[in-house]
């Protein structure tokens, strides 16, 4: 028993101190808490959110398959952002193709949509949800691409995970930069075989419910069909 719980502990030990070089991808990715106070119609989506983390050291650590997953689906991204062939300006829609692609193998996309919504949810009828979900898609991507495509080598280290139920859990990260680390939480879901992500954290603000708070400002006093049209706007005028 204690020899088991020794490799354990340096099981654990060995994902705190393994670093990849990640951390401006996501420390860029979801930039500010702080939006511009537009008109309502128009306060969406400013100069943005932040991403990253709720730590809970009281709580077990595991390592399985949701920091597995996140990890893997990181390495992929980095695989994009290093790659040599990728850095030419030429090839600047080709990298922005790819980690397209990445993010709907990262990103549970309608659970996403759908807490970010919330009771307003069920407001919409289903075409208006699957509208809902790729305009969302479009607004983080046109939003964030440039800021993740401006990558420059920073790291991150991967601490362990803590499940919150069968089918949900918190992957826990940190950015380390040179002057200070930032902890980040993935809060994830199982979906079918894989854990996809549905929010993102950092120093307790959600990429979510920054979202939420927005959105729901818009549909006090609009439609769910007048949200759209605002979201189509900022997609064609992006």
């Amino acid at each position: 028993m204690i020899l088991r719980n020794a490799k354990k502990t340096l099981y654990l030990k060995s994902l705190a101190s393994k670093e990849l070089s990640f951390a401006s991808f996501l420390q860029k990715i979801i930039p500010s808490m702080h939006l511009s106070r537009l008109p309502v119609t128009f306060r969406l989506l400013g100069s943005g959110l932040a991403i990253g983390m709720i730590l809970l050291f009281s709580l077990p650590v595991y390592a399985g398959a949701p920091l597995d997953g996140v990890r893997t689906n990181v390495n992929k991204v980095l695989d994009v952002l290093r790659d040599p062939k990728l850095k030419i300006p030429s090839a600047k829609e080709i990298k922005k193709r790819q980690l397209e692609n990445l993010y709907g193998q990262m990103f549970n996309e309608v659970e996403l949509a759908r807490r970010t919504l919330a009771q307003h949810w069920n407001d919409l009828n289903g075409e208006q949800r699957r509208e809902f979900v790729t305009l969302f898609r479009q607004i983080l991507e046109k939003t964030y691409a440039d800021r993740i495509m401006s990558y420059n080598n920073e790291n991150i280290a991967f601490d362990g995970e803590v499940m919150q139920s069968d089918n949900k859990a918190e992957v826990q990260t940190r950015i380390i930069t040179a002057s200070k680390e930032i902890s980040f939480c993935y809060r994830v879901i199982k979906t079918g075989s894989q854990w996809k992500v549905y929010d993102v954290v950092v120093e307790n603000v959600s990429l979510v419910l920054n979202y939420r708070n927005q959105f729901n400002e818009i549909l006090i006093k609009n439609t769910p069909e007048q949200l759209l049209d605002i979201l189509r706007k900022k997609v064609k005028n992006n």
